[in-house]
């Protein structure tokens, strides 16, 4: 078995394994608010060990980051970024959209993600090497078919998702029908997906990010931080607990300059607030 087949059965076993046990637990477990304001459960807590002791059994010379455990970046070839539960909130209400999320790095910036969301039985993959010299599979897939972007000019009957954290952009006359889903990944998965033309989340932490970049990318989507200073690589020993990252999606270049001007103000807001 080669390397990224490794990788691939690794976070498809892993994932879905952890999925049928976080179904069991969907709507019935209790929450707790984090510093931060977000909510944790016992399940994330559990799928983050489970996820972590998973990572150390199969890829022992791999580092791992997680949100609800390890959050120094290590300093080794390859990292494995968790999310063990994006959508606590959503998974705590019974809302059914929700999912688990890898993401691996190669010298600190993500080339493989792997998102999967139980109660929709779909699972997002891709593999986006940038400039890192790597070699191997390409593309993006929702449940192995290949996905790319839409080719679509926006329209008002075109999707633009929202976080909880961005509505101030609907001050404007904005071009495009709003939604808005309550998962960070799955907000620019759509995009990745061609279900809707783009995305803005406003603070996202670097365990809702690290998968998707490959992913969407991959899908043919334009990632643009709404703030100067670079995402990645990441840095050995820095901690990434509080760091966020405002980040626009979309579809297609031509579609930057259209987005870009409503959503701008929300990386600046937010930089202001780190």
């Amino acid at each position: 078995m080669d390397f990224w087949t490794q990788v691939l059965n690794f976070a498809e076993t892993a994932t879905h394994r952890v999925g049928v046990r976080l179904l069991n637990d969907f709507g019935q477990v209790q929450a707790a608010e984090k510093a931060d304001g977000s909510l944790v459960t016992q399940a994330d807590k559990w799928a983050d060990e489970e996820l972590r002791r998973a990572i150390s059994q199969t890829f022992p010379s791999h580092g791992a980051l997680s949100e609800e455990v390890e959050h120094i970046f290590p300093n080794t070839e390859w990292c494995w970024i968790i999310d063990p539960l994006d959508g606590t909130t959503n998974f705590a209400r019974g809302l059914p959209l929700w999912g688990i999320s890898l993401g691996l790095l190669y010298q600190g910036t993500p080339v493989f993600g792997y998102v999967h969301l139980p109660p929709l039985n779909q699972s997002f993959h891709g593999y986006w090497y940038g400039d890192s010299g790597l070699e191997g599979p390409t593309g993006a897939f929702l449940n192995h078919r290949p996905i790319h972007t839409s080719p679509d000019d926006v329209s008002p009957n075109h999707f633009f998702n929202l976080c909880a954290r961005s509505t101030s952009v609907l001050k404007n006359p904005f071009p495009a029908k709003i939604r808005m889903l309550g998962v960070a990944t799955y907000n620019l998965l759509t995009v990745a997906a061609g279900s809707s033309l783009g995305g803005v989340e406003a603070t996202p932490k670097i365990w809702d990010i690290a998968a998707v970049w490959a992913i969407v990318q991959a899908a043919g989507a334009i990632w643009t931080p709404l703030e100067p200073t670079p995402i990645f690589p990441l840095k050995p020993g820095q901690d990434y607990s509080r760091r966020a990252y405002p980040t626009l999606v979309v579809s297609k270049p031509e579609l930057v300059s259209i987005f870009l001007p409503l959503v701008a103000t929300v990386g600046r807001k937010q930089t202001r607030h780190i």
